[in-house]
């Protein structure tokens, strides 16, 4: 690994705190660490800069850098920062490549998270995360965590409010890298609809815009794995396929086989919907 790798590298680590493994106070889980768990994301550490784990966070620092070794326009922003962690990152990979052209954005209300307005966004009916101090981080307090990695300078912008009063205020000309952390969905389609006109391809290639040909507008987003869903493909049809498709990435698979995994997953998502095999996704109309 190079210098530039190892200390990113070390900087995911740290922020993620997987060099100490501190507890997890979430509500749901018995305290102790458990490295599968901050492996995906699905604790509350105590101490951790981050709580989106390490493989969103290497995943992060590949679509950063990506952005500068491609030469794609435009700054980065989180939008749901918690303690900051994954901004640090963002600011972390622009000092590894010398970057000075791009600001890192950090959105978040720094009170913690709005009571879900279930009349208008039915969707968030239930969710009590407004409930939780755990999720309340102040400005002052992220500042100091960016401070404590040295990355705290002039390239890092913090945008404290509501998303709806916030984003679209923003003085950036276009994003590189959005990433969508406010856990509502208000709080998701809020940011999709501020953020999104700024994530154009217009600036990455010049040369169509010179032949008359527009960007392409997104008019809806499918997400996947939601816990939510209300959109269900039938994929019966498909399913043996998909599986050879999954089977041909040996690479990254070695001797294990997903297919049962799979074929179990199909069949309770399309039992949802009394359909054989399903999956399942979270519809967002951007555009009407």
């Amino acid at each position: 690994m190079s210098p530039q790798e190892l200390y990113l590298d070390l900087l995911i680590r740290c922020v993620s705190n997987v060099v100490y493994g501190d507890p997890s106070i979430s509500p749901w889980h018995d305290g102790k660490f458990s490295r599968k768990r901050r492996e995906r994301g699905e604790d509350w550490p105590q101490q951790a800069h981050t709580m989106i784990g390490l493989k969103r966070l290497y995943n992060l620092r590949d679509l950063c850098l990506r952005t500068i070794d491609e030469g794609i326009p435009g700054d980065f922003i989180e939008t749901g920062v918690w303690r900051g962690g994954a901004c640090i990152l963002m600011r972390g990979v622009l000092a590894s490549r010398g970057d000075r052209s791009r600001k890192v954005w950090a959105a978040d209300s720094f009170q913690g998270l709005p009571p879900p307005d279930a009349a208008k966004y039915p969707r968030d009916a239930g969710y009590n995360f407004h409930d939780f101090p755990q999720l309340a981080i102040s400005l002052e307090q992220v500042q100091s965590n960016f401070a404590a990695y040295g990355l705290l300078d002039e390239q890092v912008r913090f945008v404290k409010g509501w998303f709806r009063d916030t984003l679209s205020t923003i003085p950036a000309e276009c994003f590189a890298v959005i990433r969508l952390d406010g856990d509502l969905y208000e709080s998701t389609i809020q940011a999709l609809d501020a953020l999104y006109p700024s994530a154009e391809t217009r600036f990455i290639f010049p040369e169509l815009l010179d032949e008359g040909l527009e960007p392409h507008h997104v008019r809806e987003v499918w997400l996947f794995g939601a816990e939510r869903a209300d959109t269900f493909v039938d994929i019966a049809g498909v399913l043996a396929l998909k599986i050879r498709a999954l089977r041909e990435h040996r690479s990254q698979l070695g001797p294990w086989d997903p297919a049962p995994m799979l074929r179990a997953w199909a069949r309770r998502q399309g039992a949802r919907r009394r359909l054989r095999a399903a999956e399942a996704f979270r519809r967002m109309v951007l555009v009407d």
